[in-house]
């Protein structure tokens, strides 16, 4: 008798409701409030997607522009990027490098180590006001928010899960957008192959596999980058290596670095 092999498969899920985050929310009391209202529960090795968007918010990643006071170089900046200066101001001070500068984009290599345009600093999907508009700074440190959030829903459910914040950033050689793992905790992020045999018997030499960022622009697709309002997804039947690690393994040395 042949038994029949049952395809690999991956569930990916919207949870519902999630509201507009506020500072201080408790992410996962709201999380587990979703999974009640989607009537799920955690389980081992599911993989939590998080939009980085309301980390920061829950951390009060704001700025407000009326409080800054740009610098001469920021001054100079925003002439060639034609962006505001008080704007260019913070994205100096997140960041350790300007790498490019052109109308409309300034590139820089942010101090967590991540090369994106404007050290991720966003104004979309915030609330303001014109008197005093603010912006929305990347979390402090993703891979401790990523971690926090990881301790936090295990304490709560009894469930070990991994939990990925993730962005949206372009590329440099190719167009439009797609997600990141900005941070992680409880997998692997980078999974390498080399050695194992391919088809053919033949050792793979250079493959390496970013699992974090395959599984952050995979929930990226459901999140969306406009009004989609779908900020949490739950990964389900995703394959990867639990570890004690975080997302620094995905950044590329600069001596290996062939755009810089």
């Amino acid at each position: 008798m042949t038994t029949r092999k049952m395809p690999r498969q991956m569930q990916l899920i919207v949870l519902p409701g999630i509201p507009l985050i506020e500072p201080g929310d408790d992410l996962v009391t709201i999380i587990l409030a979703a999974l009640e209202r989607a009537d799920m529960q955690l389980r081992d090795d599911d993989v939590l997607v998080l939009a980085q968007k309301i980390v920061s918010k829950a951390e009060n990643r704001y700025a407000y522009l009326n409080e800054i006071a740009p610098s001469d170089r920021a001054i100079t900046l925003a002439a060639l990027a034609d962006k505001d200066p008080r704007i260019v101001e913070l994205i100096l001070r997140e960041s350790v490098e300007v790498l490019r500068v052109r109308k409309g984009a300034i590139i820089v290599e942010h101090r967590n180590g991540y090369v994106h345009a404007h050290a991720g600093i966003d104004q979309s999907n915030i609330q303001s006001h014109t008197d005093n508009p603010r912006v929305l700074l990347l979390p402090e440190n993703p891979d401790a928010s990523a971690a926090q959030l990881r301790v936090g829903l295990r304490e709560k459910t009894a469930a070990t899960v991994a939990v990925i914040i993730n962005d949206s950033a372009g590329r440099a050689w190719r167009n439009g957008v797609i997600g990141f793992a900005l941070g992680s905790a409880g997998l692997l992020p980078l999974e390498t192959r080399i050695g194992t045999a391919d088809l053919f018997g033949r050792p793979l030499e250079i493959t390496e596999i970013a699992v974090a960022d395959e599984l952050a622009a995979a929930a990226s697709l459901l999140m969306g980058q406009a009004a989609e309002s779908a900020p949490v997804v739950l990964i389900r039947g995703a394959q990867f290596t639990p570890a004690a690690a975080d997302s620094s393994a995905l950044i590329r040395a600069r001596d290996k670095d062939l755009f810089r």
